[in-house]
């Protein structure tokens, strides 16, 4: 599991967050969203489109507003020219040097329901042949879905609830819940970087 250190006492029980996406005049720096505990209490912040209003890099926050991910889309031209474009996301030291925490392979298309999303954590946990640690099941636009791992276990459910659906006709407040002893720092790296993806409420 990347270890980002980021975990609250009673981290071996699952825990409730509930997202509200934001929306700011693109000229400033695009939008983003807000990650609350069941009390309402502010978790985390990401904002879209990184701190100077630039495309493709995104910055989550601790409740102090501090950064804890650079997250960025790769560029270049063999990228450009490959079917799945590569995410990196990355935490620094105390002394400023850029760490890898995960990599995600974004589909060559965000229309199609069954193109498969999987991350690679760094290090790597499958010790397997696979090229990758956890897959996201379900479609994300519809709010329903799930990061799972390796060996097919839920780590993490993103969903809407009932009493949520009959008041918002739009899906800009969601919940997710994460299991005991997952960092929940990087289970909410993977969802901005699903929002950003999917055109939603962090893109420039």
């Amino acid at each position: 599991m990347p270890a980002l250190s980021y975990d609250w006492p009673g981290g071996a029980r699952e825990r409730a967050f509930f997202i509200f996406s934001k929306e700011r005049p693109h000229v400033v720096s695009g939008g983003g969203f807000v990650v609350t505990d069941c009390s309402q209490k502010v978790v985390f912040r990401v904002d879209g489109c990184g701190v100077v209003g630039k495309k493709g890099e995104l910055i989550l926050r601790d409740c102090d507003g501090e950064p804890l991910l650079l997250i960025r889309r790769k560029g270049g031209l063999v990228q450009a020219l490959s079917i799945h474009r590569k995410w990196k996301a990355y935490t620094s030291d105390y002394e400023g040097s850029q760490k890898l925490v995960f990599s995600l392979k974004e589909p060559n298309s965000c229309l199609a329901r069954n193109n498969t999303i999987r991350v690679s954590a760094e290090p790597r946990i499958s010790k397997r042949a696979f090229d990758w640690d956890f897959e996201i099941k379900g479609y994300f636009p519809d709010r329903d879905c799930s990061i799972v791992d390796y060996s097919g276990n839920i780590v993490a459910e993103i969903g809407t609830r009932k009493e949520v659906t009959e008041v918002m006709t739009s899906k800009d407040l969601y919940h997710v819940v994460v299991k005991p002893g997952i960092d929940q720092a990087f289970i909410f790296g993977v969802i901005a970087v699903l929002d950003y993806i999917y055109c939603e409420s962090t893109r420039c």
